[in-house]
């Protein structure tokens, strides 16, 4: 058995089927499961289960892909200090943010990486869901959850606060809710989830209540939302981030000031796959973000400061 063997089966697994690996590798499919074939007969011990789909490791071939883990990892180092020895940072990261916090808020960071970084490519997606980030082939992702995955590695950037708002123009028209079951007959404007309800938490002391809102304006894309809330379309539920100027500056009002709000999680969370070894890259990135994150939040209960 050598590294390539080893390799070429952590790139099966990470990958998720023959197609896809053998597509990351330049490779055939047939060479791709000749090769896997000869792998298994060395070690005489089936590696992977195969379906319609995926492909599965065995006992002994998690065991295996493991250590091919941290072979890789290993040679990647010493191949990234021999790389970068005496040159500027080099490298490319994926990196996929929420819509929302991506724009409002971390767009200015990824901005001043890239001036201090000029040779780090950046790849950002500004989207709210990534089921897997090998299969997606991304390096860090930001989320709003209350548990991250316990596979993957988690580092809190900060505690999320929503608020209830809507336009002046529209509380004079209708009034802003009083309590958070008055979110049930109101058009909301939130976001959603397609073919879930939307469920809101909402705490008061020791009082907590559970509303299912039904919005008349629905979407993943914050800056949207905001918008439909300017408009005076219904009232926004949302993260504070997505209103913070326009709350300050009067251009929303804030409405169940006394509850604290929740609906898809209670932080945000910086999340990665577990390795010995980053490159280089992608580790100045998860420490420029986490610092810049814990600077900004300073573990206040919104991820912005109060005016």
């Amino acid at each position: 058995m050598d590294t390539k063997a080893l390799t070429l089966l952590v790139e099966i697994l990470d990958a998720g089927n023959l197609s896809e690996a053998a597509r990351r590798l330049k490779m055939t499919r047939a060479n791709v499961s000749y090769h896997l074939g000869q792998l298994e007969r060395a070690v005489g011990m089936q590696l992977v289960r195969r379906t319609t789909r995926r492909v599965e490791p065995t006992e002994i071939g998690l065991k295996l892909y493991r250590h091919g883990c941290s072979i890789r990892d290993e040679l990647a180092a010493a191949h990234e200090s021999v790389e970068t020895l005496g040159k500027t940072p080099q490298g490319r990261v994926r990196l996929s943010v929420p819509s929302g916090y991506g724009q409002f808020v971390m767009a200015p960071w990824l901005l001043e990486f890239k001036r201090n970084y000029p040779g780090i490519v950046l790849d950002v997606l500004f989207e709210n869901s990534v089921e897997d980030l090998l299969r997606e082939e991304v390096d860090i992702a930001v989320r709003i959850t209350s548990e991250p995955p316990g596979h993957l590695v988690a580092r809190e950037l900060g505690r999320v606060r929503y608020v209830v708002c809507a336009s002046p123009a529209y509380a004079a028209r209708r009034g802003l809710p009083q309590r958070p079951e008055a979110l049930c007959g109101a058009p909301v404007i939130s976001a959603a989830v397609i073919g879930r309800p939307l469920r809101l938490s909402a705490y008061q002391g020791s009082q907590r209540q559970q509303v299912t809102l039904d919005p008349t304006i629905a979407s993943r894309n914050y800056p949207f939302l905001r918008d439909a809330a300017l408009a005076g379309l219904g009232v926004a539920v949302v993260p504070d981030y997505v209103v913070y100027e326009d709350v300050a500056q009067g251009r929303l009002l804030t409405a169940l000031n006394d509850w604290r709000l929740s609906i898809f999680g209670r932080s945000m969370y910086l999340l990665y796959m577990p390795s010995r070894h980053h490159p280089r890259a992608i580790s100045m990135l998860i420490e420029f973000i986490v610092d810049k994150a814990h600077a900004a939040h300073e573990g206040r209960p919104g991820l912005l400061p109060p005016r």
